[in-house]
């Protein structure tokens, strides 16, 4: 049987194996886009932009900003016409092209879906707030004395763990414990 139901045959009386249905690939990524998305909103309702709340001193704030740009704030203080608009585009671009890649994955390779799920999630994220407001709105602020790492958010944060596992999952950590016998 596919996943959209219907029984697939290789030849007359013989019967595949079921595939197995990509319910990861679907609810991981709306997982983190609702708890992105209601993150961003108690953060837009309960702290006016600019302004932070110490959460752990000396290394953690909530620092509500806006980030107009890219990634890290790349392109945030760069204007041009229709900078929300290219920048939507390539995001929507990239997040087909992820989604297509992951979609060619075998349903064995877990690991890397999980990956790519994050990636999407993410991805989504991001790309919503910048096509209903025009910007990403951060808020994490992790710092160390004056060193600020990036103002980032959920979204970034399923991001980055979503490329790490990629990273990892393509040098096969993991898969050369060596075993007691």
């Amino acid at each position: 049987m596919s996943e959209r139901g219907a029984v697939e045959h290789d030849s007359p009386g013989e019967h595949r194996q079921p595939a197995p249905a990509r319910r990861l690939e679907l609810w991981l990524p709306i997982v983190i886009v609702v708890l992105d998305q209601l993150s961003k909103a108690i953060v837009r309702a309960t702290l006016p932009l600019h302004a932070s709340r110490e959460i752990v001193p000396g290394f953690l704030d909530f620092t509500h900003v806006q980030n107009t740009g890219a990634a890290f704030g790349i392109l945030n203080e760069v204007h041009f016409p229709f900078k929300t608009v290219v920048i939507a585009v390539i995001a929507t671009v990239a997040l087909v092209g992820v989604g297509l890649y992951a979609a060619s994955l075998a349903h064995h390779q877990l690991v890397a879906r999980i990956g790519l799920a994050l990636i999407i999630g993410g991805a989504a994220g991001n790309l919503l707030d910048r096509i209903v407001a025009g910007s990403v709105v951060d808020f994490v602020d992790v710092y160390w004395r004056s060193y600020h790492f990036w103002a980032f958010n959920v979204a970034d944060s399923a991001i980055t763990v979503g490329v790490a596992i990629m990273i990892l999952d393509m040098l096969d950590v993991g898969t050369h414990v060596s075993k007691a016998v």
